[in-house]
């Protein structure tokens, strides 16, 4: 009788202890970093990862590997999507793929999750290469929103090209200003990281966020 007791006064709180953990994970805060091309971001998500925070990483190098696997890129070209057999199959399975990870942080028991871009960055170069979508890339949008949105701006003193970033420093600015458009199109309040050390990046993130 006396475990009965235990047992039955014991069972409000592991329901309630229960309820909490369940509350926190499904609560876990999607956090983007974006900003065009040359920026610093993955830089400042690699310093999170260090750091132990939970973080999905860009998707769009792989594809880029494998779109330019057999192209010359001593030339100047602006983005792979320019070239692909299939644009829009490129920029399809591209958002796939942030969709992907957007669902995957349902199950991830962190108070943070960081994304290297976000699935808005997909119609901002899509936007910037001229390229119509249908309802299915702009639903993928409104249906799954983050928390919070960072961008990194343009810094020419730290832009560098190579076989995987295309972009002249004038596009990436570009690219920038659409990025800014897209966002706020889906009602999201952007956060803007000033330049500084990638430290200094982090801190300004990670104070910004506990506000």
């Amino acid at each position: 009788m006396q475990i009965y007791r235990f047992v039955y006064f014991l069972f409000p709180f592991l329901i309630t202890n229960f309820t909490a953990k369940i509350h926190i994970v499904l609560n876990t805060k999607r956090i983007v970093i974006t900003g065009g091309p040359g920026t610093g971001k993955t830089s400042v998500i690699n310093a999170l990862k260090k750091n132990n925070f939970y973080c999905f990483d860009e998707i769009i190098r792989a594809l880029t590997l494998a779109a330019t696997k057999d192209r010359n890129t001593s030339e100047h070209i602006s983005n792979p999507i320019d070239f692909v057999d299939d644009p829009k199959q490129f920029n399809t399975n591209l958002i796939n793929g942030r969709v992907s990870h957007f669902i995957n942080a349902t199950s991830i028991s962190e108070e943070l999750c960081f994304f290297d871009r976000g699935i808005p960055d997909v119609l901002a170069y899509m936007d910037f290469f001229k390229q119509n979508y249908d309802d299915f890339f702009t639903n993928a949008c409104s249906d799954h929103i983050y928390d919070l949105v960072f961008l990194l701006p343009p810094w020419k003193a730290i832009y560098k090209s190579d076989n995987e970033r295309f972009e002249s420093y004038e596009e990436a600015v570009e690219i920038h200003e659409h990025l800014v458009q897209v966002y706020k199109k889906f009602g999201y309040t952007i956060i803007e990281v000033p330049f500084g050390t990638i430290t200094e990046r982090c801190d300004f993130i990670l104070n910004s966020i506990s506000k």
